[in-house]
Formats: C-alpha cells, structure tokens, sequence
C-alpha cells in the first residue's frame, strides 16, 4: 500500500498534542513552566472542540476547491465567516478552569477585547504577523482558538483533499497556511516518509525529503541540531530529536523532527519545545525561520 498523501488530524489530536507538551516540560526544565501552560491549553483545545459546535460551511461550498486542487478552508477567505469571539469564549471557559493566578489577567483582558479589534488581530495572526505590543500577549490564545476553529472545519470535510501541486504544493491543502514543521514517519507503513504539518489546522501532506519547503531547491541544504543524534543504543529521551532543515539558497530553515530518534514527536509540540535552536540559529543570523507556528507569531 502507497502511504496517505494527505492525512488530516485525528478527533483527539489536541489531547496527544498535551499529553507531548507535558512529557516535553518535565525532559526540559528550562522551559517546563512555558510548556507545561502550552499543554493545559492543548488540553483546553480539546475540551472547546468537543463541546462547542461552532460554524461550518454547506457541503456544496468545499466542491469547487476540492474539484480544482484548491484549499477548500483557505484561511484568508474564511477568517470574516467564522465566530472568533464565540470560539474564544468556548476556550477560555475551557482554560480558566485549570490555570494559575498568573494567566487569569490575560483571559481577564481577552473577555473585555473589542470585536474590532479581536477582527484585527485575528487578520494579523493569519498573516503571520506580531501585532503591536500592547495585545502581543493575549495572541497565542486567539491564535490557540483559531486553531479550534479550523480543525473542527477540517473534520467537515465531504473527503481529504488532494496533496497540493505547482505553486501551492508547500502551503496546506486544507487551509493554505505554511507549515510549522516536518515529521519524519518510523512506523512500517510509511517508513521514511516526510510530512509537512499545517501549523493551523494539523493537516499534514507528504513532501519529498531533502528539498527546500520555501524554495524547493535542493543543492545547498543542511540539517543544524543543537546536539549530536543518539545512537541506536542510547535512550530515545537523551536524543536531540530538532533538526533544522536550513537551506543555503534562500536563507530559511525549517524544523524536522524523526520519529526514530523519538515515536512521539508531534511538530507543533516539538516546536515548542525546541525554542533553544530557534535562539541559536536566530543569534547566528544565517538562516531565517520559515515555520509557522500561531502560538509563536509574538517571538517572530
């Protein structure tokens, strides 16, 4: 059997997206608060997508994008359709129930955000932008319930999408948003397989490995890590399992994670808890971040 071309995110994939977090906040004590919060809002992801129903195209609206290879929940186009403050509210009633006095300001601040300018940022976040730092902190929960919003679209799809070709075959065949990284499958049925994942809505969609996700040029890529590889006999949790694809013709890299150094890895997680390469690699100035991460867009 051919491998999927095109996969879409499970119906619990924020539950095993928390339960990553957690396992990568207590490898990493230097980062366990941040991920550890990260992971109670996955948990609360969970929670909204399960319980809010929210809104969804007519059926008849995925036909046309699907029949011509066209991301059928384009995020620029969808963004005016959606209910943003009703799935906000949905995933701070979810957040408020398990967090510390520390995070209760910002749910606070979010409660009381106009509609206009809860519009502004959310057309900022889809464009990959920082926003200004006055709401610079309340953005990864807007993009959090943005990221609700889209993967319960995606669970209203009639079938999955076709794995994207030409000028669109590095941006998600769902939502059309870049990807935040690329996992490298262990398991038999997919054995050395590289997927990128939408850093939106989770849809992940083969890519040919050693070639550049922003370029598609292959001759100048290397692949920087913050440690040298485990071998086969060390313990999978001491292996450096972030790579970053970085490539020398357009000065970008991307995150890759191979699932033989660890089977769990999850890319958004694993983004996350690899911040100290984003650090190094940011410091040497060589290389610029191409992956989208909407929990992220504040440090970009």
């Amino acid at each position: 059997m051919q491998p999927p071309e095109v996969r879409l995110p499970t119906d619990d994939h924020f539950a095993r997206r928390a339960r990553r977090l957690q396992a990568l906040a207590e490898r990493n004590p230097p980062l366990g608060e941040f991920l550890g919060f990260m992971a109670q809002l996955a948990t609360a992801q969970q929670v909204a997508l399960e319980r809010a129903t929210g809104w969804q195209p007519e059926p008849e609206a995925f036909r046309l994008a699907l029949e011509h290879g066209m991301p059928p929940l384009n995020a620029q186009a969808l963004q005016d359709d959606i209910d943003i403050p009703g799935e906000l509210a949905a995933l701070l009633g979810a957040l408020e129930l398990h967090v510390g006095a520390a995070q209760r300001p910002l749910i606070a601040a979010l409660r009381e955000l106009p509609d206009a300018t809860l519009k502004q940022l959310v057309a900022q976040l889809l464009a990959g932008e920082a926003g200004d730092e006055q709401h610079r902190g309340l953005m990864p929960l807007i993009a959090a319930a943005l990221q609700v919003a889209w993967q319960r679209l995606v669970q209203a799809l009639p079938h999955v999408p076709a794995r994207p070709s030409g000028e669109i075959r590095t941006l998600c065949p769902c939502c059309g948003s870049p990807p935040v990284a690329s996992v490298i499958e262990s398991e038999a049925s997919c054995s050395g397989v590289r997927y990128l994942q939408c850093g939106l809505c989770a849809t992940q969609w083969y890519f040919e490995r050693s070639l550049c996700s922003v370029c598609e040029q292959s001759g100048k890529l290397g692949y920087l890590s913050l440690a040298p590889q485990a071998s086969a006999e060390e313990d999978e949790a001491t292996a450096e399992v972030a790579q970053a694809e970085a490539c020398g013709d357009c000065g970008s890299y991307l995150k890759i994670f191979p699932r033989t150094l660890d089977a769990k890895a999850e890319p958004l997680a694993d983004d996350l808890g690899s911040l100290a390469l984003d650090l190094l690699l940011g410091e040497e100035g060589r290389y610029r971040r191409s992956g989208y991460n909407p929990l992220l867009i504040a440090e970009g």
